[in-house]
């Protein structure tokens, strides 16, 4: 049965990373729900952030020839229950919904939301939140009119202790040490 995962992958920052990283989903015919790209918390390695609907030995195994890549440095794969993720989402109106009798600051509260900017011929509300969220404020728009919209891939942190923080450190203290120059 396809379960939710998040899918975190650490690498170095090397040009045409992400190509072969999403290459590995694609031979598989696993379909990306949602992808971010960041620095990490480790200086010179980045984080990918994916969410895929797929079974549990599926992505066992997607994450397992994620490892294979040359710059990959690890990867890990969560439930949701396992982590703490938003996203954000920006809408375009037009400016005249608030002159139309429609009580919009109403809604806009109501969702938690924010106006980021006014302009003549429109304005651009801001929302955070899981995309249930999103998409709700988004059906409850769309009647007044909507200019365009886009939301982020997932933020996430995990809620164990951060893995690669103590796989690094794993392979720090296997090194052998050094010979002494004499």
């Amino acid at each position: 049965m396809n379960q939710e995962f998040t899918i975190t992958v650490f690498t170095e920052n090397e040009t045409g990373l992400l190509m072969r990283v999403v290459s590995v989903f694609t031979r598989r015919h696993i379909n990306i729900e949602s992808l971010t790209v960041s620095k990490s918390s480790m200086n010179g390695i980045f984080r990918f952030t994916i969410v895929v609907l797929v079974e549990e030995d599926r992505v066992s195994n997607l994450v397992a020839q994620l490892e294979k890549q040359v710059d990959v440095v690890k990867a890990f794969y969560y439930r949701s229950e396992e982590v703490i993720y938003t996203e954000i989402a920006l809408y375009k109106v037009p400016h005249n919904i608030f002159t139309n009798g429609y009580n919009v600051e109403k809604l806009i509260r109501a969702h938690n939301a924010r106006i980021l900017e006014i302009e003549e011929e429109y304005i651009v509300i801001e929302k955070t939140g899981h995309q249930e969220e999103t998409e709700a404020l988004l059906k409850e728009l769309e009647p007044l009119g909507i200019y365009e919209f886009v939301r982020s891939g997932r933020v996430a942190i995990v809620k164990p202790m951060e893995r690669l923080n103590k796989y690094l450190k794993s392979l720090e203290e296997k090194k052998l040490p050094e010979f002494e120059e004499q």
